[in-house]
């Protein structure tokens, strides 16, 4: 697979190669007790021969040429409409729909078009430039977040490879974003005017993919990614584990995360933190709920193990330190979501 890299500001491509590896190893950290087990990982080959290549078809962005041959006063050339239509193909009455369309689509719908008013034209279709089509988005819980030319067919877990792999920051879940008309997805069509109306039907949609599903091969979960689309890793909401841990830090809170398992994430308790001392600050409702907790009798299993929430707070109380009066307020300036439109640029050929 060869990919080509780009960033902001700069002029020239940056060739890099990558060697197909297990999906497996995109797993970072914790992330790994996600993972079903005795599940397969799917290999990052991509099998192009299974998913779709309609990079040959005309595109949103595509510089698109019209050659009819032995008159330049019907030449034309330029971009699509955002319905889809040649655009500025004046000499015609009726507009001609592009979108999705191959060249010798295109060349029999304007020759048809033309017909009118030339005696058995012969058009030639061409497209002269795909470089301004749609770009992918990559965000979220990746190591490299990065947009994407797609320039053959790719499927998601290549993306995430290239993007080096999936965070101990996920909840679990990717969505896929697919906005319409900014890809050819291959609607039904029985005839150009059943084409158009599919695509002015068809609107955006939304694909849920479960991380789990993905690991263990399941195909469905391993969708071929189009231009235009937003693929969002979606970042589990934090809580914050500080005081008398050896490594204070902000966690991932996903289902049954439990106080035990994040003083654990953080290092667990420090030789300066009291185990028998620990605060959960929680807010809900515009109120400050305080939950103390031992930490002895927890591991002791003689007290419950308190499942978390996101956004709480557990304070290990420390030695010389004193009870605090008021709950401690976190500064989540740090955790903004990056900008997408200024993410560099990768171009997958």
């Amino acid at each position: 697979m060869s990919v080509q890299t780009t960033g902001i500001g700069c002029g020239k491509f940056r060739k890099m190669r990558w060697r197909p590896i297990s999906l497996v190893f995109l797993v970072i950290g914790t992330f790994a007790g996600f993972a079903p087990a005795q599940s397969t990982p799917p290999s990052a080959e991509v099998d192009v021969s299974a998913i779709q290549d309609r990079s040959d078809l005309v595109h949103l962005g595509d510089l698109v040429d019209i050659d009819v041959v032995g008159s330049f006063e019907f030449d034309w050339r330029g971009t699509l409409t955002p319905e889809g239509f040649l655009d500025g193909l004046d000499k015609i009455e009726e507009p001609v729909y592009a979108l999705c369309r191959s060249e010798d689509e295109l060349s029999s719908d304007v020759s048809k078009a033309y017909s009118s008013i030339l005696r058995d034209p012969k058009v030639v279709v061409r497209v002269l430039d795909r470089s301004n089509r749609a770009v992918v988005f990559l965000d979220g819980a990746v190591k490299f977040p990065q947009r994407f030319q797609i320039r053959r067919p790719v499927r998601l877990n290549e993306l995430l490879i290239v993007a080096g792999g999936i965070t101990e920051n996920t909840s679990g879940e990717i969505t896929v974003f697919r906005p319409q008309n900014l890809n050819c997805a291959a609607p039904p069509r029985e005839s150009t005017e059943t084409f158009v109306n599919v695509r002015s039907d068809t609107g955006p949609q939304t694909l849920h993919i479960k991380i789990p599903d993905l690991l263990s091969g399941d195909k469905n979960a391993n969708p071929q990614i189009l231009s235009g689309d937003v693929v969002s890793v979606v970042e589990a909401l934090p809580v914050y584990i500080m005081g008398g841990v050896n490594v204070p830090k902000q966690v991932s809170a996903r289902s049954r995360t439990t106080l035990s398992r994040a003083i654990a994430a953080a290092g667990g308790v420090s030789k300066k933190g009291i185990a028998e001392s620990v605060t959960v600050y929680r807010r809900e409702n515009g109120v400050t709920q305080v939950i103390h907790a031992d930490l002895d009798k927890i591991n002791a299993e003689a007290a419950e193990d308190i499942v978390l929430k996101p956004f709480d707070i557990v304070e290990v109380g420390q030695k010389g330190t004193g009870k605090r009066k008021f709950p401690p307020v976190i500064d989540k300036g740090g955790f903004q979501t990056s900008k997408m439109v200024n993410l560099p640029l990768r171009i997958i050929e």
